[in-house]
């Protein structure tokens, strides 16, 4: 899957590996509002998939769940990441 330049999508089996070059154009490669750009270290995370993540957002926002941003609308569908509770990233994804 090749939806747009600077994004790759490999698989084997169930396992899926989604690839965002920063400043790539994809939502995944985007700063976020504050300025923050992508960088080693602090980017790495598991994706979790939604079929309504407006839905799920709103729900986790009534939980007091931390955000990064607003949802992201990239190639491949839309994104949001939100922060565990020792403030790793989960990217949840909709795809189109």
């Amino acid at each position: 899957m090749h939806p747009g330049p600077g994004f790759a999508s490999l698989s084997r089996g169930d396992l899926r590996l989604y690839i965002n070059r920063p400043g790539g154009g994809g939502g995944a490669g985007q700063s976020m509002p504050s300025g923050q750009a992508p960088e080693p270290g602090g980017w790495n995370r598991i994706q979790l998939e939604f079929d309504d993540l407006e839905a799920t957002v709103e729900r986790l926002k009534q939980q007091g769940r931390r955000f990064r941003s607003e949802i992201i609308t990239g190639n491949g569908g839309k994104q949001v990441l939100v922060e565990d509770p020792s403030g790793n990233p989960i990217e949840l994804f909709q795809p189109f």
